[in-house]
């Protein structure tokens, strides 16, 4: 579903990285968050490819698209 992210133990403590590179997806989406455009990021990243950042962004969606479940608190 994401072949660019990938998780090794050796490489960043396992976290979410783009492509086995030691850039963590985390860094892309906060780049991005931070209002950096793709060629700024591959700039700074030359490693880096817009499928890269595309794929960063979808898979941190697909990690906020969580459903909260709320329960009613039963009086006692």
């Amino acid at each position: 579903m994401f072949p660019r992210i990938t998780h090794e133990p050796h490489i960043m403590a396992g976290r979410a990285c783009i492509r086995g590179l030691r850039i963590p997806v985390s860094l892309v989406v906060n780049l991005v968050a931070n209002e950096m455009t793709p060629a700024q990021i591959i700039a700074e990243y030359p490693d880096l490819t817009r499928e890269d950042i595309s794929e960063a962004l979808r898979y941190t969606a697909g990690l906020a698209n969580e459903e909260v479940h709320l329960f009613a608190q039963q009086a006692a």
